[in-house]
């Protein structure tokens, strides 16, 4: 998910040739004050001129209690993204409003994400979710508000903050919603940042935010399916619907057991890659 300031207008334009999955326009922290309102006209006038199609459209707007959260809103009543991000999520009230006005402006079917970026956002994780499936489409740690919220220093490392990482993903698996990692800092450092899309493909998160385009590449890498992957599922598969696999619960491939809940992660991952390639021009 490539996040980019909604007052970047060089930016967006290159949008059309990026092969991320999805765009945040910022109108939060990477908008100056001073922007904010240059930011939404040129957010009303991309959207306008007909945004990229197959990518998802998200806005992250200022929180409704900060002075541009209002206008945010009504912006985004004529952009009409796929999604609204609220930066610094603490609880369900925190998402109640903001769902509740896109509701009055007839965009019923505009999805939620949350920001999980503060001490409180990652310990009522779970109540958030609960109270917003099925419209909450994502959770999304910020851990550079994090860090500084808890005097976590920046490390070479994610070691110390792991415990909450996990809370997050936790959260949002026990209600079917997508978590995704955090933002890595130094985007020219690509071998480092390739490193923390494998660390949090392990850990269970969906995807990255991205701060910049030569970032994209490394994550579909990580995240995706890799081609050892995509063999094995078809693997999988192909042994349970041998002849004499009829009626196992459990069978033997390469040397390990093989389940049944195999054989449904094998068949729903062949389903996500063959959508892909019907998707990719």
């Amino acid at each position: 998910m490539l996040c980019l300031p909604a007052s970047n207008a060089k930016a967006m334009a290159k949008l059309a040739i990026l092969e991320c999955d999805a765009t945040i326009y910022d109108l939060e922290d990477a908008v100056a004050p001073e922007m904010k309102a240059a930011a939404r006209e040129a957010l009303i006038g991309h959207f306008a001129a007909g945004a990229k199609p197959g990518v998802g459209h998200v806005i992250r707007i200022n929180a409704l209690s900060s002075p541009w959260g209002e206008a945010d809103l009504e912006m985004v009543e004529q952009c009409r993204p796929d999604a609204v991000l609220v930066p610094k999520v603490e609880s369900p009230a925190d998402l109640s409003e903001v769902a509740a006005r896109l509701d009055k402006a007839g965009l019923t079917e505009t999805r939620l994400m949350a920001m999980i970026e503060t001490p409180k956002g990652v310990l009522n994780a779970a109540a958030i979710v609960e109270a917003h499936t099925p419209r909450l489409a994502a959770l999304i740690v910020g851990l550079n508000d994090l860090r500084k919220d808890t005097k976590v220093p920046r490390g070479p490392d994610r070691r110390v903050l792991l415990p909450w990482l996990m809370q997050v993903v936790l959260a949002a698996r026990a209600f079917g919603v997508s978590p995704i990692d955090s933002v890595f800092n130094d985007f020219r450092d690509l071998s480092a940042f390739e490193a923390e899309c494998a660390e949090g493909r392990a850990m269970g998160f969906d995807g990255k935010m991205l701060i910049h385009p030569a970032q994209i590449d490394a994550a579909n890498r990580r995240f995706g399916p890799s081609d050892e992957e995509i063999a094995a599922a078809r693997k999988i598969i192909a042994a349970f619907e041998a002849p004499e696999a009829a009626g196992q619960g459990a069978i033997k491939v390469d040397g390990e057991m093989v389940e049944r809940l195999h054989l449904d992660e094998a068949r729903k991952l062949l389903a996500f890659v063959l959508q892909e390639e019907k998707e990719t021009p």
